[in-house]
């Protein structure tokens, strides 16, 4: 594959990853005041749907690429299941309610980032997303190894002393997920030859999940809902970042999507805490090492026996 197709993949999941951090910034402000984290997340995913249905429905091409994924699914040259990837987003946004009071941001961050960076490289050996199987190699090892390294030391000056640690576990499976929906969100697109009608799909996935866990827990409605209109931006930074995922899979394969993403989520939080004026040496040590580790995992070596 040309050097700069994979360059340009790299480019594309890091600003999906920026994407991501913004949008992480932006949900947690919309939680923080309805008071209600799933809420939050139900509305960000909610109002990327609708944009993202809007544009499907408008564009012939988004049409077609909706008929070729329905006549994929019929003649099954891709099973239902694999059009689920969007669960892995409301998985995450579960577990960020349900386990980073009790065990800290930081260790969460970590618990994630290892479980996509194991279930990446799993992913590409038995070549589950679009193109050839990638084959696990000593440096694709070494580089993720560096990049949950990285991110460990990023938010170092964050950690806590938690008394349900066990409670890593949650963030642990939705980062496995992770892998998993981007490997399945690359055969997605391959099957509708059209991006945004594959993020459409992931976002309705997503929305439903997310409207039955909303169903489930309900507590009544807001007493009012915040006027800021930057807090409802939430689904469209989603768009990019589920977006910029599902192009470059086919080119750089799902651990260095991974990889990119999460030095595009650093690289995006050291420019929010600039802003902020709260920028720590630890995060901007973890963006150097996280930008290494993905010059690594590209380093071509022989392969390992797993």
């Amino acid at each position: 594959m040309a050097r700069s197709a994979q360059v340009t993949g790299g480019l594309l999941a890091a600003a999906g990853g920026v994407a991501i951090a913004v949008q992480a910034r932006v949900n947690g402000s919309l939680a923080q005041e309805l008071g209600n984290g799933l809420l939050a997340a139900l509305i960000s995913f909610a109002g990327g749907w609708f944009v993202l249905l809007a544009v499907v429905l408008t564009r012939q091409s988004g049409r077609d690429g909706l008929l070729r994924l329905r006549d994929a699914l019929r003649h099954r040259r891709i099973r239902w299941w694999e059009c689920g990837g969007g669960i892995s987003g409301a998985v995450l946004v579960g577990s960020q309610g349900l386990a980073v009071a009790t065990i800290g941001v930081a260790v969460f961050t970590v618990a994630v980032v290892i479980g996509q960076v194991v279930s990446s490289m799993v992913m590409d050996n038995l070549g589950v997303g679009p193109g050839e199987s990638k084959p696990i190699t000593k440096t694709r090892v070494a580089g993720a190894a560096v990049g949950v390294i990285a991110v460990a030391i990023a938010v170092s000056d964050r950690f806590t002393s938690p008394g349900g640690l066990w409670l890593a576990v949650l963030p642990l499976v939705a980062g496995l997920l992770m892998g998993w929906q981007q490997a399945v969100n690359g055969l997605v697109r391959e099957a509708a030859a059209n991006s945004v009608a594959t993020i459409l799909v992931n976002f309705s996935v997503g929305t439903a999940a997310l409207l039955l866990v909303n169903a489930v827990t309900w507590s009544g409605v807001p007493g009012a809902f915040p006027s800021g209109w930057w807090l409802y931006l939430g689904g469209l930074l989603g768009i990019v970042g589920v977006g910029g995922a599902i192009t470059s899979v086919r080119f750089i394969g799902v651990l260095m999507v991974g990889l990119c993403g999460v030095s595009g989520q650093l690289i995006g939080a050291v420019m929010l805490d600039v802003v902020s004026g709260h920028l720590a040496l630890p995060t901007a040590i973890g963006v150097a090492l996280t930008l290494v580790s993905v010059g690594v995992a590209a380093l071509p070596s022989g392969r390992m026996k797993v």
